[in-house]
């Protein structure tokens, strides 16, 4: 029989090596998208949405998704239902190629345009934990602002304090957390910028990162919004950024398993020429 202390030992080496296993493995954030390449229009027209649950910092992997629950467009107070014009379609990352949805929607006039996403809950087996995003972001028409700042009351949203789509390069995105109107105080939010430019055309990520990053933890950012649920984050280069403040919506369990009702935001830096 081997020494109880040679079993120990090899034990203790195993676990070890998981543990550092799993902290040398960079974990990066879920997010949906609504990606379309300009938040900020001259003019109105056709705008085409494509909407992947991925992860845009690494040109990650694709989650197989289901339809989304809700999907709508908010003009000057008004809300449309858009969930019929969802087609579902494919999104390739570096990762895999996944489910995705994309839509196409008619910018009448000049003003902002919130266009929202209800994701159906969504199981990640690797935390046997279900998450459910409540995203959204705002086209601009000829920089008239409207309904940027509008609080939806979702059951958890960033409510904008800046213009999401009128933002320098260098310049910052403040916004606050809420749940069904209420501030979500101290709540955690992870921060990714989109490096990976989207193809609409191909439905997929280009292979060409924008920047280089520093290290992993530059991926994923994390912040903490204060006693009111405020944050503020600068954005240090040109393009859209993604914001998720996590597990803020009141409905914790789905099927049995825990969930995470996640707030969502999409906001655009440009560059000073």
């Amino acid at each position: 029989m081997k020494n109880i202390f040679q079993i120990s030992g090899v034990f203790k080496k195993l676990t070890l090596w998981v543990a550092l296993t799993i902290i040398s493995s960079p974990v990066f954030a879920h997010f949906q998208m609504i990606y379309t390449p300009e938040l900020l229009r001259s003019k109105g027209g056709l705008v085409e949405l494509s909407m992947p649950f991925t992860h845009p910092a690494a040109n990650g992997h694709v989650m197989a998704v289901e339809k989304p629950l809700e999907f709508y467009h908010i003009r000057k107070g008004k809300k449309t239902d858009l969930i019929d014009q969802l087609v579902k379609s494919e999104w390739t990352s570096a990762d895999n190629t996944g489910v995705s949805y994309q839509a196409k929607a008619k910018l009448k006039g000049i003003g902002d345009n919130i266009f929202v996403l209800v994701m159906a809950p969504y199981l990640e087996e690797t935390e046997d934990a279900y998450i459910q995003q409540f995203t959204k972001t705002v086209v601009n028409v000829a920089s008239l602002p409207t309904d940027w700042d509008t609080d939806l009351k979702l059951p958890a949203e960033i409510v904008p304090l800046s213009k999401p789509y009128a933002i320098y390069e260098g310049g910052s995105f403040t916004g606050v957390v809420r749940s069904l109107g209420e501030p979500v105080p101290f709540a955690e939010i992870e921060v990714e910028y989109v490096n990976y430019l989207p193809d609409q055309t191909q439905q997929a990520f280009s292979a060409q990162a924008n920047i280089a990053v520093p290290a992993d933890a530059f991926i994923t950012m994390t912040i903490y919004a204060d006693a009111n649920g405020t944050f503020t984050f600068a954005l240090p280069k040109a393009g859209q950024w993604g914001f998720a403040a996590l597990g803020v919506g009141p409905e914790t369990a789905f099927k049995g398993k825990e969930l995470s009702q996640d707030a969502v935001i999409w906001v655009q830096a440009h560059p000073v020429q």
